[in-house]
């Protein structure tokens, strides 16, 4: 009984872990071959500012994300985690065959980068709801004593599909001219995430639904924004807690790459090599610190995070402007990873703990959505805006400031590892029935 309990467990994780590792798969290629496509839906100039209109794509797509944090928190929280995964695959594989077929600036002009807007919208509404779902999905199918350990694995799913992302980057990059690289060989990962995208799809509608959520169903106020703020305590603290790692993880994932290329000056295949094996040390180092949390709890994980990053990132981003080589760039990346990882590793549990049954993915994606919006999703874009104004030393105070912020949040928040998440959803109060009028004699 005690094996086919924990071949459930493991199941239930794999569904989870598998789909979300295509849906960032999807959203990060486009961050890595940025470069190479940056060109195509722009006219030829700075390249500088090229990169700096595709970022603001990039980041439109994470304004979409609290609709999508919404809509599909909604459909989450009312009709199962199970249906919000699957919804949420689907519009990311449409996402990716749109960009794969988007028509390049001398074909369409500027017809490409609608078509490659409307795609990182459609994006943006996708991984809106995936976080959450994915996170409350992880969360409720652990054993409450692994909860840390469990749901690590949305982060090692994020990162695996980024590490394929960049696999394939280098793969084509010794296979492919430069310029076949930029003339078509970028549209290949959008076609490869839209085909794994088809086959989570699969996945998820034989995948089994949460213990904790099947004994809620059906009852209480459920997915409701005004469910939600009953909470508006919890869902502030989501927006604080989240605002520093999310642009750590942000700043030392997705924008490295460019970082090592545009600023340090190592040559694309050395860049995307350093961040390619830096992301595979990270991705391990996830289960090792969610268990760690199972132990020693959830903040002091965050708080050794929001230190080092408030003290440490003005001086690694320096170094890393000036490492020349492989080595000190990668020694250097390994370091930051390493303190992002106090915040990756448990953000999913910490914040699906803070919430009842009936609004937990609701609760979890649209705060976070909102902290992404403002913060995650415009740090590669606030990051170029301090090189072309040359002030780029500003960018490494700024996310020093936002790890700042979340710290005074960490230190003063409650600890929820032993928070029980079978508490049902209550029902809404009634209303008070209206006063009788007395007439007069």
């Amino acid at each position: 009984m005690e094996r086919q309990r924990g071949q459930q467990h493991w199941k239930k994780i794999w569904a989870g872990s598998a789909g979300n590792m295509v849906e960032w798969f999807d959203w990060f290629v486009y961050a890595s071959f940025a470069t190479y496509f940056a060109g195509a839906f722009f006219p030829k100039g700075d390249a500088t500012a090229q990169l700096m209109n595709t970022a603001g794509i990039f980041a439109v797509g994470f304004f979409m994300r609290p609709v999508g944090g919404w809509l599909l928190g909604r459909v989450g929280d009312r009709r199962g985690r199970k249906a919000a995964l699957t919804l949420t695959v689907s519009l990311m594989s449409a996402s990716a065959v749109l960009i794969a077929v988007a028509p390049p600036y001398d074909v369409a002009g500027y017809g490409g980068a609608v078509v490659l807007l409307l795609a990182r919208l459609l994006q943006g509404l996708s991984v809106g709801g995936e976080y959450a779902a994915s996170a409350t999905y992880l969360t409720e199918a652990a054993d409450p004593r692994r909860r840390g350990f469990a749901s690590s694995f949305q982060y090692v799913s994020m990162t695996l599909g980024q590490i394929l992302g960049l696999a394939l980057l280098l793969l084509l990059q010794h296979t492919l001219s430069d310029a076949a690289l930029h003339a078509w060989g970028w549209r290949v990962p959008f076609a490869v995430g839209a085909l794994g995208a088809g086959v989570v799809f699969w996945l998820r509608r034989s995948m089994l639904e949460t213990e904790v959520y099947e004994a809620d169903a059906g009852t209480g106020d459920r997915g409701t924004l005004r469910a939600l703020l009953r909470h508006k305590r919890e869902a502030l603290l989501v927006v604080a807690l989240t605002t520093g790692g999310t642009v750590a993880y942000y700043t030392y994932t997705t924008y490295l790459t460019k970082y090592l290329s545009n600023t340090a000056g190592l040559p694309k295949r050395t860049a995307t090599l350093v961040s390619l094996v830096a992301l595979l040390v990270f991705a391990a180092l996830q289960p090792l610190a969610g268990a760690l949390s199972d132990r020693v709890g959830r903040r002091p994980l965050l708080i050794g995070f929001a230190v080092g990053s408030t003290f440490l990132t003005v001086p690694l981003l320096t170094l890393l402007a000036h490492a020349k080589t492989f080595w000190p760039a990668l020694g250097l990346s390994l370091v930051a990873l390493v303190l992002v990882t106090g915040y990756t590793s448990i953000n999913a549990c910490v914040k699906a703990e803070l919430f009842p049954t009936g609004v937990r993915a609701l609760g979890v994606a649209l705060p976070y959505a909102l902290a992404n919006a403002a913060f995650g999703g415009t740090a590669e874009y606030v990051a170029l805006w301090f090189k072309n104004a040359g002030v780029e030393s500003g960018f490494a105070w700024y996310v020093a400031g936002c790890a700042a912020v979340s710290l005074v949040v960490y230190v003063t928040m409650r600890e929820t590892r032993d928070l029980d998440l079978t508490h049902v959803t209550p029902e809404p109060a009634p209303d008070p029935a209206p006063a009788r009028r007395t007439e007069p004699a």
